[in-house]
């Protein structure tokens, strides 16, 4: 079992070449907060409530998209070892300061991130 605590963000994609609209649809008509920084992959990440939204830019005719709901929990280590013990494919991505991740497909090619945060 996976016990998860709460949603962290949501990664959605935008089309290659469009960032610069992205950002003035999200924070100038939107009016969303901008979370600056150097994140990964080029993301722009923004305050959605009380949660993240991400946004990158990824060619539309990828078969294994990025976009994917990440969710903080309680203890990675054993949410690995649950995956591992169903047979479920765990993949790494960019290390990001403060917190530990991975990442897993469902059968239908959905992707989701799990996140602990550093205490």
């Amino acid at each position: 079992m996976i016990d998860i605590e709460r949603l962290d963000h949501v990664l959605i994609t935008i089309p290659t070449n469009t960032r610069k609209e992205a950002i003035r649809f999200y924070t100038q008509t939107l009016a969303l907060e901008e979370i600056l920084g150097n994140h990964p992959n080029g993301a722009i990440w923004v305050r959605f409530g009380d949660i993240e939204l991400h946004i990158r830019e990824e060619d539309i005719h990828q078969n294994n998209s990025e976009r994917h709901a990440a969710v903080v929990v309680k203890d990675l280590s054993a949410a690995k070892a649950f995956l591992q013990k169903e047979n479920i494919e765990i993949s790494f991505s960019s290390v990001i300061e403060g917190r530990a991740r991975c990442f897993f497909r469902d059968p239908w090619g959905n992707r989701f991130e799990l996140i602990e945060y550093d205490k």
